[in-house]
C-alpha cells in the first residue's frame, strides 16, 4: 500500500504507532489467493474492500491486495474445505470500492476473477461485501475514509448531520436501495450469466455503534475511550448503507447476508468488541482500526457457511 493510499486511511499518528508496533512484534503474513485455474470456474469467489480483504502490510505496494490470515473469506474457505485450491478465489482488495477513482473497483475484481477463471458452471457461491469506500452525494466527493478521522477527532466541529453538506463527512444523503443496486447490477448480470448456479450474496457491514445514539468513539489503548458527541451524520452513513444495500439485494433478487444483525452489541467501545479500537487488546492489539477482529469474521465466516456453504 503506498503512502498517498496509506494516508487514507489512517492520520500520520495512528500510522506512526501501529508502525512502531509492527515493527515490535512484526506484522502477520497475508495469505495468497491460488494461481492455478479451474476450468469450470471456483466454489467459493469473494469480491470486496478492506473489510473482506482484512490484509495490510506498511509498505506494500497499492496495487498488492494482501488477504490476512483470519479475514471472513480466509475462514470461509477453510469451512468449506476449498483454502488452498482453485476452488477459491478472493479478489478483494483494500481500498475497494464500487467506483473507484484510486485502486481498484468492483468491476476491475470481477474482471480479474474471471481471467483466472473463476466463474463457471461450477461456482456455487460469490459474496460481494463493498461500498463503504465510495463516494455518493452529488456536492463533492468525500469518501469515508477520507473524512472519517478528521470527523471524529474534531471536537469543535465534530460529525452532525450538517457535516455532509459541509463536504466534511461522505455524503450520507446520496445513499439509496436503488442507487447502490444501480452500481452493482452489471457485476451482477455478468457474474449470473457466466457462473449460472453460484448464489450470489451481498455480505453488509458490521455495527460500528450501537443504534439510537448521537455520540460515537473508539477505545484507545484498551484502558479509555475516546468520544465524539456529534456524530450524527456518521451513524447515519452506517444505516444508509446497511439500508441500502438490504434494498439492493431486493431490487437485483440476490441474498443479503446480516452482517450488522450477526455482530450487534459488540462495536467500537463496547465490552466484548470484535472491531479493532487503536492497539486495543480486547479484540485484536495489532489489527487494522475501525476493521473486524479475527473473532469477529469468524462470526461472519460461520454464518455464511451455515446459510450458504454447506
Amino acid at each position: 500500500m503506498s503512502t498517498n493510499t496509506r494516508t487514507r486511511y489512517f492520520s500520520s499518528w495512528i500510522v506512526a504507532v501501529m508502525a512502531t508496533v509492527a515493527a515490535a512484534i512484526g506484522v502477520p503474513q497475508a495469505t495468497a489467493t491460488p494461481t492455478q485455474v479451474h476450468p469450470e470456474g471456483s466454489k467459493l469467489v469473494v469480491l470486496g474492500d478492506s473489510f473482506a480483504a482484512n490484509g495490510f502490510r506498511f509498505w506494500a505496494d497499492a496495487e498488492e491486495c494482501l488477504h490476512g490470515p483470519t479475514s471472513w473469506p480466509t475462514q470461509l474457505s477453510e469451512l468449506m474445505g476449498v483454502s488452498g485450491t482453485a476452488d477459491f478465489r478472493d479478489e478483494s482488495c483494500s481500498g475497494a470500492a464500487i467506483n473507484a477513482t484510486v485502486g481498484y473497483s468492483l468491476v476491475r475484481e470481477a474482471i480479474n476473477a474471471d481471467k483466472a477463471g473463476a466463474f463457471g458452471p461450477r461456482t456455487e457461491l460469490v459474496a460481494v461485501q463493498i461500498g463503504l469506500n465510495d463516494s455518493w452525494g452529488d456536492l463533492h466527493n468525500t469518501t469515508l475514509w477520507g473524512s472519517l478521522l478528521p470527523c471524529v477527532f474534531n471536537l469543535t466541529d465534530g460529525c452532525g448531520l450538517e457535516a455532509a453538506e459541509q463536504g466534511r463527512l461522505t455524503d450520507f444523503r446520496g445513499v439509496s436501495g436503488a442507487h447502490y443496486a444501480e452500481r452493482i447490477r452489471e457485476v451482477v448480470q455478468y457474474i449470473r450469466y457466466y457462473a449460472p448456479q453460484a448464489r450470489i450474496v451481498l455480505v453488509g457491514y458490521p455495527e460500528f455503534f450501537p443504534p439510537q445514539k448521537d455520540s460515537v468513539c473508539v477505545t484507545v489503548l484498551g484502558v479509555g475511550a475516546y468520544v465524539q458527541p456529534r456524530g450524527e451524520g456518521l451513524i447515519a452513513y452506517f444505516d444508509r448503507i446497511d439500508a441500502a444495500q438490504r434494498e439492493a439485494a431486493a431490487l437485483l433478487d440476490i441474498e443479503f447476508f446480516d452482517t450488522r444483525r450477526s455482530t450487534r452489541g459488540h462495536g467500537l467501545c463496547t465490552d466484548d468488541p470484535w472491531l479493532n479500537g487503536l492497539v486495543d487488546p480486547r479484540a485484536d492489539a495489532f489489527g487494522i482500526p475501525f476493521h473486524p477482529s479475527a473473532h469477529g469474521d469468524s462470526v461472519v465466516a460461520q454464518g455464511l457457511y451455515e446459510r450458504f456453504g454447506r
